[in-house]
């Protein structure tokens, strides 16, 4: 079971009310753990943001997926996933993916040139570099998570309850369609929490059941954290719960205990 737990973390909801408002700060860190089919630990993901050292106009993102447990002793995976991007527009700069997954490996690096959309993918495994046109205003896999978070609005959703984003992912350009369900309160290891409800489609077929098979749950508070991610698989289902957090830029709302 490859790890594509990790891409719905990229996918994540924002209804927000300004930019200067902004859903996160430096020094934001998330823990996720990951169950499959219900009932026993797989692995686990984090999710930091810092400033880039180099670069004061940059953010530097960093998300890190393993295996945990028994999982280790059939099929270890250790991924890595990093973007810098502008902290005005949230526009990708350099992205970085290097990933093993039970033996697959793959070690990525695209450099973003914005004024001209070009974007230069450095394949360090076979050694090549190539040039691809990317769309205006699309994101990485990593900078979506961030983007979507502070710049979608629930009145940016069409007559289907759908919104729609550009990404560019190895060599390709993406359209990510995510629908908007419903508002409802869910329990979790802090309290119970408010969230947004909604479902990002993916391709079904080779890991997923059928293209309404992500479900997620966003917090409905200023921070728009994503709290619960369920995936009905070809074979078993995953879970991803938020389990600790730190440094959040605005309060974390429990409304019961």
């Amino acid at each position: 079971m490859r790890y594509y737990f990790l891409i719905p973390l990229f996918l994540l909801f924002k209804f927000s009310n300004a930019q200067n408002d902004m859903a996160f700060k430096t020094g934001e860190w998330f823990k996720y753990k990951l169950s499959y089919s219900g009932w026993f630990k797989a692995g686990e993901a984090t999710v930091n943001l810092n400033e880039d050292v180099n670069n004061n106009q940059l953010l530097h993102a960093k998300m890190i997926g393993k295996s945990t447990g028994a999982v280790n002793l059939f099929f270890k995976v250790y991924d890595r996933y990093e973007s810098y991007f502008h902290k005005k527009n949230i526009k990708p700069y350099r992205f970085i993916r290097n990933i093993n997954e039970g033996g697959y490996t793959k070690n990525i690096e695209i450099l973003f040139d914005q004024k001209n959309k070009v974007a230069k993918v450095n394949n360090f495994k076979k050694k090549s570099s190539n040039d691809f046109s990317f769309k205006e205003n699309s994101q990485d896999m990593v900078s979506i998570f961030y983007y979507l978070r502070n710049f979608f609005r629930i009145d940016d959703l069409d007559k289907n309850n759908e919104i729609a984003i550009d990404m560019f992912f190895d060599s390709e350009n993406y359209s990510i369609k995510i629908k908007y369900l419903s508002t409802e309160i869910i329990n979790t290891n802090f309290g119970k929490i408010l969230c947004h409800k909604i479902q990002p489609y993916v391709q079904s077929g080779r890991v997923f059941k059928k293209d309404e098979s992500l479900t997620m749950w966003i917090s409905a508070d200023k921070n728009r954290i994503p709290m619960r991610i369920k995936a009905d698989l070809i074979v078993g289902s995953i879970r991803i719960d938020l389990d600790s957090f730190s440094n959040l830029n605005h309060p974390f709302e429990i409304k019961f205990n």
